[in-house]
């Protein structure tokens, strides 16, 4: 004879004695034990059914339809994303592509805080990341639209020049996180309040 695990438990004994602090007192399982029989007797019965007899299958439970993620984006599909965006929402600009900071600020040697726990330090506009797109009115620079991953903008020493150099020369610098989904509506927004 076979024995499950519940039923070598029943032989040992249906009371647990427990001590809190001092006084010893005896803990009653009764509901325990009327779950853990209703487990035996259903083994057993289904243990005990010939095999002509067909068991009951359980209905399997329908899968949740598998979320569909979308594949991060290249940087050049996010700069072609980007162009397509300022073409058709913005076309009263001219927009140039990697512009070198220094079409921007010359060839700059200036002294900022770039991070706050390093001292003021001299930095030359020639070692900042290229502006993704520069939008122009008439000649004049209007805004500087920068795409970055991950944390680019906030660590990377090239973004920093990039965007201080911007802020000297009172451009709006709008950057945006490649690995954020960046959709039509919010950029268009963003780049709007910026822009006005």
């Amino acid at each position: 004879m076979h024995f499950f695990p519940a039923a070598r438990f029943l032989w040992r004994g249906f009371f647990i004695f427990a001590s809190n602090n001092i006084n010893t007192q005896i803990m009653d399982f009764g509901k325990l034990f009327s779950k853990l029989v209703d487990v035996v007797k259903e083994n057993i019965e289904t243990t005990a059914k010939p095999a002509s007899q067909p068991t009951a299958q359980p209905k399997p439970t329908p899968q949740p339809a598998a979320e569909t993620f979308e594949r991060e984006k290249t940087p050049t599909e996010w700069e072609t994303y980007f162009r397509e965006i300022l073409a058709t929402a913005f076309p009263q600009y001219t927009v140039r592509e990697k512009v070198a900071v220094t079409e921007v600020a010359g060839f700059a040697n200036d002294e900022f805080q770039l991070y706050k726990t390093r001292p003021r330090q001299a930095y030359k506009a020639e070692w900042g990341q290229p502006y993704t797109f520069v939008l122009e009115q008439m000649g004049a620079i209007k805004g500087i639209v920068m795409l970055g991953n991950g944390h680019s903008h906030d660590s990377n020493v090239k973004y920093l020049i990039a965007r201080m150099y911007a802020k000297k020369a009172g451009i709006p610098y709008i950057n945006f996180y490649t690995q954020m989904p960046n959709e039509r509506d919010y950029v268009i927004g963003r780049i709007r309040k910026f822009l006005n």
